[in-house]
């Protein structure tokens, strides 16, 4: 499997304020990758590192197997990006605006290529009509259209769906899945939207306080030998202590203030119930959880420390 981008212990200082710390991960040819995390923790900065926009502190990029720093106009040329909100003209068309970005950025394009590009993100329809009277869900879509033009192969989007209502989402979500399966782009998605996420991404990396928890793909985390348990007992301090030192210690992951949190296959969770109740830990609550959004709200809770994991 080829791949398109290798990041390696990547690290970004502002002052005495650390981004991102030691992050590494690797995208491959037709990924749809989701990068998650709370607002804060690091997805934007990265974003604007491997589009340049920013210098790393220390790490290293790799983008179509070259390095970033002595290849950046090559590997920029084969890549599409929306940062936040799309730069449109509001009082031009959407053909227009097509028409006139790709011109200022160097690559004059037929009236054939535009309406091509616009068929592909759902707008031939609307490709005479101003911008100023789209939703937000389609400026959205023709900002992605404006980064298809010189038709790269590689598409980076940070929160495109923030600001967007439900069919908004929803369109966005369709078109970044198609980008992939049918035009055989390698997406890389950031969001706090999980469950949106969760629909399109075939590979994720979860990063919290800049810092990667997790990278694997999304039947990975959401396999059931790696259900999150989280339970509560008589003595929660008792209990983790005890099962650190049983044949249930690599499952432990935190102790929050009200709850244990593990991970371990379903199968074997009456089997820690049972445990726990012989060793006289009387058993409050056991709650397993099993999304993308519920695993990602159970290891980055505000307040609790996490060490990276590996899938």
């Amino acid at each position: 499997m080829k791949t398109i981008i290798e990041v390696a212990n990547l690290t970004k200082k502002f002052k005495d304020i650390t981004a991102v710390s030691g992050l590494s991960f690797t995208v491959n040819e037709g990924d749809v990758y989701g990068f998650l995390g709370q607002n804060g923790a690091g997805k934007s900065t990265t974003i604007r590192m491997l589009l340049t926009l920013i210098r790393p502190t220390s790490g290293s990029i790799s983008i179509f197997n070259k390095d970033l720093v002595t290849h950046r106009e090559e590997i920029l040329r084969q890549t599409g990006a929306i940062i936040e909100k799309p730069d449109l003209y509001n009082f031009l068309t959407a053909n227009e605006n097509v028409a006139f970005l790709s011109k200022l950025s160097g690559k004059s394009v037929s009236r054939k290529e535009v309406l091509e590009i616009l068929k592909m993100v759902g707008l031939s329809e609307r490709a005479t009509s101003k911008v100023k009277t789209f939703s937000q869900g389609m400026k959205q879509r023709l900002g992605i259209a404006v980064a298809l033009i010189h038709d790269p192969s590689l598409i980076i989007l940070d929160e495109p769906t923030n600001g967007l209502d439900p069919q908004g989402i929803a369109d966005t979500r369709e078109l970044i899945k198609n980008l992939s399966c049918q035009h055989g782009k390698t997406v890389v998605v950031s969001s706090h939207l999980l469950s949106e996420i969760e629909l399109i991404a075939n590979r994720l990396l979860i990063i919290h306080n800049g810092k990667k928890i997790v990278e694997g793909t999304t039947k990975e985390l959401l396999d059931p030998s790696k259900t999150i348990v989280e339970i509560d007992t008589t003595d929660n301090i008792a209990a983790r202590e005890i099962l650190l030192q049983s044949e249930f210690n690599t499952a432990v992951k935190k102790l929050k203030e009200e709850k244990i949190i593990l991970q371990m296959d379903r199968n074997i969770i009456p089997s820690l119930i049972n445990f726990l109740v012989k060793n006289n830990i009387g058993i409050l609550s056991a709650e397993t959880r099993h999304s993308l959004e519920d695993y990602f709200l159970s290891i980055t809770n505000p307040g609790t420390n996490v060490e990276p994991a590996t899938i």
